[in-house]
C-alpha cells in the first residue's frame, strides 16, 4: 500500500484553476513496485527521488489551493466592507473616471497646472481609501493569509525548479514528473495546444504499461495523480503532422 497520506481524492490544483474553481478528481495508478518511496515494508531497494519530491511537491500543491482559498474568502469580505481602494474623478467635459491607482489616476488627469488642485484632492482621497484598506486587511487576516499564500506558492515553485535537477530512477518516478508539469502547466483541463495532448499520452502509455507489470505481481498503487484523459484525435495529429 501507499503511504496513507496519499490514499485520499485530491484536486486539480493550480492557482488559475483554484480562481475559476475547477476541480479535478484524482485516481490511483498501479506502478512499478520498487518504486514506492513509502513502500519500504515490501521492497529493500532505494526510493525513487523524484517520488520522493513528488510526495513534498504534493503537500505544499494542496497547502496553496487551500490558502488561496482561504485568501479569496477573505478579499471578498474585504471588497464588501470597503471595496477596493479607487477614487472617481469629473473631468472637464463632465465624464467620470474611476482609477484604482495613483499611477491611473496620473495618467487621468495628467500634469497640466489647471488640474493640479483636482490631482492633490484626488490622491488624498485614494490614499485615505487605501488606508482603511490597509488597517481592514491587517485586522480581518487578509494580509496575513496573502503573505502565506504568497510563500506556499513560492515554496511550490522552488520545488517544480527541484524536479528539473532531479533525476527519476523508476517508470513511477518518470510518471510523476509527468503529472506535475499537466497540473502545473494546462491552462484548462483536457487542453488541445501542443504539447499538453501529447504528455497526457505518453503519461497514459506509462500508465498502462506499469498495469502491465502490477498485473505480474510486481506493482505498487501510487496515488493522488491526477488520471490524464486522451481525446480523440487524427493519426495525422498524434504523429505530430497537423
Amino acid at each position: 500500500m501507499a503511504d496513507s497520506d496519499n490514499t485520499t481524492t485530491r484536486f486539480h490544483v493550480t492557482r488559475r484553476r483554484v480562481l475559476a474553481g475547477t476541480m479535478v478528481t484524482s485516481t490511483a495508478w498501479v506502478l512499478e513496485g520498487s518504486a514506492s518511496a513509502g513502500d519500504a515494508g515490501r521492497t529493500n531497494l532505494p526510493s525513487d527521488p523524484a517520488l520522493v519530491l513528488w510526495r513534498e511537491w504534493e503537500e505544499a500543491h494542496k497547502l496553496t489551493k487551500r490558502l488561496c482559498r482561504r485568501q479569496q474568502h477573505l478579499e471578498t469580505k474585504l471588497v464588501e466592507s470597503v471595496g477596493f481602494p479607487c477614487v472617481t474623478v469629473r473631468l472637464s467635459k463632465g465624464e467620470e473616471v474611476t482609477v484604482h491607482s495613483v499611477e491611473a489616476l496620473k495618467d487621468v488627469l495628467g500634469k497640466e497646472p489647471d488640474t493640479a488642485a483636482l490631482r492633490k484632492k484626488a490622491e488624498a482621497d485614494f490614499a485615505a481609501h487605501q488606508a482603511r484598506w490597509n488597517a481592514a486587511a491587517e485586522e480581518g487576516g487578509y494580509t496575513a493569509a496573502l503573505r502565506a499564500e504568497r510563500q506556499a506558492g513560492e515554496r511550490v515553485q522552488d520545488l517544480l525548479q527541484t524536479f528539473s535537477r532531479t533525476a527519476a530512477t523508476t517508470l513511477a518516478g518518470v510518471a510523476v514528473k509527468l503529472d506535475v508539469v499537466l497540473r502545473e502547466g494546462e491552462s484548462e483541463e483536457e487542453c488541445s495546444e501542443f504539447p499538453w495532448p501529447q504528455i497526457r499520452s505518453a503519461l497514459s502509455d506509462l500508465v498502462h504499461i506499469s498495469e502491465d507489470v502490477g498485473a505480474d505481481g510486481c506493482g505498487v498503487e501510487v496515488v493522488g495523480m491526477t488520471k490524464p484523459k486522451i481525446s480523440a484525435m487524427s493519426d495525422d495529429r498524434q504523429l505530430g503532422r497537423g
